[in-house]
């Protein structure tokens, strides 16, 4: 008689998936032991799953039990550690290690004010290094690599001592007719105050000229100790330009070999690591310099023939302030900008003022939506709010010299940051040599 096999059902017997009754009785008595075999098939899987469960309820109550037991010895031993939650000691464990290297890096600043010049003169040589290296490996095809150095140092110190020779040159020039210009100036600005919408009185602006020069005579001692100490910071300065001239002809002669050199002098496989660190530390520098110093022309250049345009006193040294106040980012350009208002206020009236206030405004725009993200994208990827934070934090920790390399410190971290986030699994690949560029 045929009958289908029977399935063992979770509940508990077996039944036939067929017909029920006299055909289910006819299939149990002719295969009795077919039956009785899945009925011990049933009451084994029955048997393996409340096996599992107990298993289950005892590792549960185990593990219970052993944290009842932790917690109870804990409070017998009066361990405190083991009380403190998970993430409690987690933020602990990173505070006290932020602490420490926030100590290590104030130390690392208090030395870098201790040795300022030192400091100022390597950053200005890595400058020059990230601007003469491009010159240097074109010309290096068809000279000696040294001889590709002094060429390049010596037409750059040509080119920069040229301008400002041209410069003092055009001030000599124009300051018989300056004195007269200002002077007439400032009358001009006396009556622009004394109108509408200022009007201001009259007699507090009488005699400004014979104040301004009283204040000189009364204060002379202290502009002369003021005078004495800016000549003795104009030799300083001199001596931070020499050293930084002579590190960049080393830098750019033979920066792989000293860069190959302190890699291998790094243990054990740290030196792959820094290899990475200084190759993405190197880029985001030179590429900041050049894109900076492309900014900064670009504005004198515009600020220069729109000043000449406008027949403004002082363009030539105008242009050349605006170059360099380019060099701190969001600022420096609009303070420029602002003198140069001042000088054309004087020189040329409330008119021609008004125009160079304006050419602030779009000046500014330009630089923001197309200098900066055109030619400095790719090399600082920092958010606007960074850099404006970088650059007032900068000023308030170093001054002048801190808003100048607040920006490009911030862009190297950032870039370190991100190059050590990536995959180490390259790190065995990568030989301890220099980067292209120290």
């Amino acid at each position: 008689m045929n009958s289908r096999p029977l399935r063992p059902r979770r509940g508990g017997g077996s039944e036939s998936t067929d017909s029920p009754g006299p055909a289910k009785s006819t299939a149990a008595s002719a295969s009795p032991a077919r039956s009785t075999s899945s009925k011990g098939t049933a009451s084994g899987s029955n048997g393996r799953v409340s096996g599992t469960a107990a298993a289950k309820s005892r590792s549960t109550g185990a593990l219970a039990g052993t944290r009842n037991m932790a917690r109870q010895r804990a409070l017998a031993e009066n361990n405190a550690d083991a009380l403190v939650n998970l993430r409690l000691r987690l933020a602990a464990a990173y505070s006290w290690r932020i602490l420490v290297v926030g100590a290590a890096v104030y130390v690392a600043y208090l030395l870098l004010l201790r040795f300022e010049v030192v400091g100022i003169a390597v950053f200005l040589s890595l400058v020059f290094t990230a601007l003469l290296r491009p010159s240097v490996n074109i010309t290096s095809r068809w000279l000696p690599r040294s001889l590709s150095v002094l060429v390049s140092m010596v037409g750059s110190l040509a080119v920069i001592g040229g301008i400002f020779t041209l410069v003092g040159t055009t001030v000599a020039d124009e300051s018989s007719s300056l004195s007269h210009e200002f002077s007439g100036g400032l009358d001009r600005i006396e009556r622009w105050l004394e109108g509408a919408p200022f009007h201001v009185n009259p007699s507090a602006l009488t005699g400004l000229q014979g104040k301004i020069t009283s204040f000189i005579s009364s204060h002379r001692s202290t502009l002369i100790n003021q005078a004495l100490s800016g000549a003795s910071r104009a030799v300083e300065i001199l001596t931070v330009l020499a050293l930084a001239v002579f590190c960049s002809i080393f830098f750019t002669n033979s920066g792989e070999q000293m860069w190959r050199w302190f890699t291998v002098q790094l243990p054990g496989e740290s030196g792959s690591t820094w290899d990475r660190a200084g190759r993405a530390a190197w880029t985001t520098f030179s590429g900041y310099t050049r894109g900076v110093i492309i900014v900064a022309a670009t504005n004198a250049v515009m600020v220069g023939i729109s000043l000449y345009l406008l027949k403004v006193p002082l363009a030539l040294p105008l242009t050349l302030l605006e170059f360099f106040a380019s060099f701190v980012p969001l600022v420096g350009s609009p303070v420029a900008m602002a003198v140069a208002t001042v000088v054309a206020l004087a020189g040329r009236g409330v008119v021609t003022a008004i125009i160079v206030l304006v050419l602030i405004v779009v000046f500014g725009q330009i630089e923001g939506h197309v200098l900066q993200p055109l030619v400095m994208g790719w090399a600082v990827r920092l958010h606007p709010v960074v850099v404006a934070v970088s650059v007032i934090a900068g000023t308030v920790a170093a001054g002048l010299v801190g808003a100048v390399v607040a920006v490009p410190l911030v862009s190297i971290a950032w870039s370190i940051v991100r190059e050590l986030r990536t995959s180490p699994e390259a790190d065995a690949d990568v030989d301890v040599t220099a980067p292209d560029e120290p």
